[in-house]
């Protein structure tokens, strides 16, 4: 007779979080809270995800832009609103900013105010909604400056450095929806069981491999980057003396690529176009993507740091939209990066 399976142990996100919140003194269940209006959004989204090539009025563009000039998706919007309405009215809140707006995202008049700040891309990689491939949202928390205050906050409580983050994260919608994020003490990831509703802890103390044999770039765009990014490519794509070139691998989601190499070990690179007028400094947001994924990167014992060598989470924020470069991934393999940048 067959042995009955040994059922493994299922913890789910709110049972971690108040565990992980009894270990902190006088903690008061705030960002516990915080967090059940960030998931209950995050399932409203990945349910339309899933359902995206079934309705007409989730696939494709809009006739409208965000406030980067770029040609916002249906699903952008959608993600947008039910990450806004979900959060703003929570409670824990006392200022929200979104990559889709040009502006703070102010409480509503007669909710509690509370103690933390939020910045949220609703939505990256939406240019490949319409090929189903994997999406997401990034999030980021800090504790505003003056915790007791009670009053509104503003935008100078957000421009704080990364590395004052209480909370980042990002949810992946892909052949499952997961959800990965550190409060400081490592790296968890929770997969969602439909069956349940519910997030449950899949991937307990995450490590990033110290080394990995895969790089993700838009090589499209490498006879625009700086001599240095230039000589690092051919570096490791190089098989001189019988050397095993890197692999590409590139997906064009940050957080799509960031999970596979979070997973597998690897580094990702998305540098300055030395002739664009438009983004000199990069493309990709501080607050929105850089500065969360660059948390969660060194939480799980990997780096992430400017094309000048500049550690992410030690920048000051001076703008709610501020680009920067991003070179992220495995020790070894952003350490290698930097002996290509000059010494200052």
């Amino acid at each position: 007779m067959n042995a009955t399976p040994k059922q493994k142990k299922l913890i789910s996100l709110s049972q971690f979080i108040l565990e992980e919140q009894l270990k902190i003194p006088h903690a008061s269940g705030e960002f516990t809270a915080l967090l059940s209006h960030l998931v209950y959004a995050a399932k409203i989204v990945g349910r339309e995800v899933r359902k995206a090539g079934l309705l007409d009025d989730i696939l494709g563009a809009t006739e409208d832009t965000n406030v980067q000039g770029e040609t916002q998706m249906k699903l952008d919007q959608y993600a947008d609103n039910a990450f806004n309405q979900s959060l703003k009215i929570c409670g824990h809140l006392c200022v929200l900013a979104s990559e889709e707006h040009e502006h703070i995202i102010p409480i509503p008049g007669g909710y509690n105010m509370g103690k933390y700040t939020m910045a949220i891309d609703p939505l990256d990689g939406s240019s490949n909604i319409d090929t189903n491939v994997s999406i997401g949202t990034i999030f980021s928390i800090h504790q505003r400056l003056e915790p007791n205050s009670k009053e509104p906050g503003g935008e100078r409580d957000l421009l704080q450095q990364g590395h004052l983050q209480r909370c980042a994260g990002y949810i992946i919608y892909g052949s499952s929806t997961m959800l990965v994020l550190s409060t400081g003490k490592g790296v968890s990831g929770f997969t969602l069981d439909p069956s349940v509703g519910e997030f449950l802890l899949s991937h307990p103390n995450m490590q990033m491999p110290i080394s990995g044999d895969i790089y993700s770039a838009n090589e499209g765009n490498a006879s625009y980057w700086s001599p240095e990014v230039q000589a690092y490519l051919q570096k490791i794509k190089s098989i001189e003396g019988g050397k095993k070139p890197k692999t590409a691998r590139y997906i064009g989601s940050l957080v799509a690529d960031f999970h596979r190499n979070l997973l597998k070990g690897g580094i990702f690179l998305y540098p300055n176009d030395t002739k664009s007028s438009k983004y000199p400094n990069g493309k990709l947001r501080l607050l929105y993507e850089a500065a969360p994924m660059a948390y969660i990167a060194e939480q799980a014992g990997g780096m992430a740091v400017t094309v000048k060598g500049e550690r992410i989470l030690d920048l000051t924020p001076k703008e709610l939209h501020e680009r920067t470069t991003l070179i992220i991934g495995s020790k070894k393999e952003v350490e290698e990066f930097l002996t290509f940048i000059p010494k200052a």
